[in-house]
């Protein structure tokens, strides 16, 4: 009897707080199609304007990837009633911030201001969807720009292509998640300033958009200001995705990668896993959690701690729209080889699919997951990019309100399920990731 109401104490305890932390939001859409998300905080005399588009590495074609991430860069360069190089300069002498990032599946922009900047924020964003730059002066001035960060981060940086995605190629044969998210240089290069043009108005529209204000403000005024500068731009014809069907992997691939900038190889097992919008991969991000989540995670004890033949591991989940992608790696330490550190992911990963997890490690996986929550929207910024991506990519904007009842309602039977089913060998693609130096010549 005592373990029964000590059971329902914490189920009433953690459903409280789910309810405490739940994120309060208010959406419409405007005539012209562009979805509106307010979330109303006067807690911080702070408010984030953010404008995130349904565009992104996989919608590009043959010869003319890199246009989306190229976006990212290139609607900084001004507007018609922006002075050119002059859009940093006007947030940060406002007392803001801004920022922009790009992945396979959209863009996203966004400011954050003093609360009596809204009005600002507001209207920036209108003018980049209806007024940018879009010439040869700015084209040629954001392409060294992509160069040096694509030297920097990925040709320069040790680990690169696994950090920022550009080994998908060996998990993905047919879709587009196998290009790089930063595109080939030499299609830009490549790249006419109409075909650029031509990306622009095929994408950038107020119908393939979603405009999230969040912060200190006041609804009534916001809708009104809403409406005066975007509901008169108008709306095109969206474009047509055809979604590429990527075969379900029946026989294990092992493939090489080489590395100028490491001298320590590395492992890793790579899986095409289910769509961020489904509930598996929810399973599987507790299943990364506890195989290399952290010093107390299974594969740091034992690889790491215990036998003393891994200097580290490390694991990737990377949740998009159509597949998503799950990476477990470790790098060895002195001679141990790489089959060394196969063979003990193998055991964990087996012990995964035959064994149920303790009640102490399912407590401990949701407690951080409730850690990461509180984290990830702890500020205005935080909570507009969850909004933006539940509704676009997941297609339920109060998915942020579900997602730790989801973790928490996770069985023990479910992770076992879910390991066996999308963690099986036959599925995986192994890379043997490799110090140029050991190429053969």
């Amino acid at each position: 009897m005592k373990k029964s109401i000590l059971t329902l104490s914490l189920s009433l305890l953690a459903f409280a707080n789910i309810q405490a932390q739940k994120v309060e939001f208010e959406e419409y859409t405007l005539k012209n199609g562009m979805h509106v998300i307010l979330h109303q905080d006067n807690t911080a005399p702070v408010v984030t304007v953010a404008v995130m588009y349904h565009v992104g590495a996989k919608d590009e074609t043959d010869g003319k990837t890199g246009m989306a991430h190229f976006y990212e860069h290139l609607l900084f360069t001004g507007t018609k009633n922006i002075g050119r190089g002059e859009w940093s300069e006007i947030v940060s002498s406002n007392g803001g911030s801004g920022n922009a990032n790009t992945n396979w599946d959209r863009t996203y922009y966004y400011e954050t201001f003093p609360s009596n900047n809204l009005k600002l924020g507001l209207w920036m964003e209108s003018e980049r969807l209806l007024h940018p730059i879009i010439d040869q002066k700015a084209v040629d001035t954001q392409n060294e720009v992509v160069k040096e960060e694509k030297r920097m981060r990925m040709d320069n940086a040790p680990y690169g292509k696994i950090i920022y995605g550009d080994v998908y190629n060996h998990i993905f044969d047919k879709h587009n998640y196998g290009r790089p998210m930063i595109g080939y240089i030499k299609d830009l290069d490549a790249a006419k300033l109409s075909e650029f043009q031509a990306f622009y108005k095929k994408w950038y529209m107020p119908n393939n958009a979603v405009l999230v204000v969040a912060g200190d403000l006041k609804k009534a005024e916001t809708k009104k200001w809403i409406k005066e500068y975007f509901e008169s731009i108008p709306a095109r014809t969206a474009p047509k995705r055809v979604k590429i069907t990527e075969p379900e992997r029946t026989q294990e691939k092992r493939v090489k990668e080489y590395d100028a900038n490491i001298q320590l190889p590395a492992l890793a097992l790579t899986y095409k896993t289910p769509s961020m919008k489904e509930r598996d991969a929810k399973v599987l991000d507790v299943i990364s959690t506890i195989l290399s989540n952290g010093k107390s995670s299974r594969l740091h004890k034992k690889m790491v701690d215990t036998k003393k033949e891994a200097l580290s591991v490390f694991s990737f989940a990377r949740p998009l729209e159509d597949y998503s992608v799950y990476l477990i790696g470790a790098m060895p330490v002195g001679k141990t080889s790489l089959d060394v550190l196969q063979k003990s992911m193998d055991e964990e990963i087996l012990k995964m699919q035959t064994e149920l997890i303790s009640d102490e490690d399912l407590q401990k996986v949701r407690n951080i997951f409730e850690n990461n929550f509180v984290n990830a929207n702890s500020g205005v910024e935080g909570i507009a990019n969850s909004l933006a991506r539940n509704y676009m990519l997941v297609g339920d904007t109060n998915r942020i309100n579900k997602e730790l009842e989801i973790i928490n309602s996770i069985t023990k039977e479910e992770i076992r399920a879910a390991a066996k089913k999308y963690l099986n060998k036959n599925r995986r693609v192994i890379i043997e990731y490799l110090p140029e130096s050991q190429k053969k010549k």
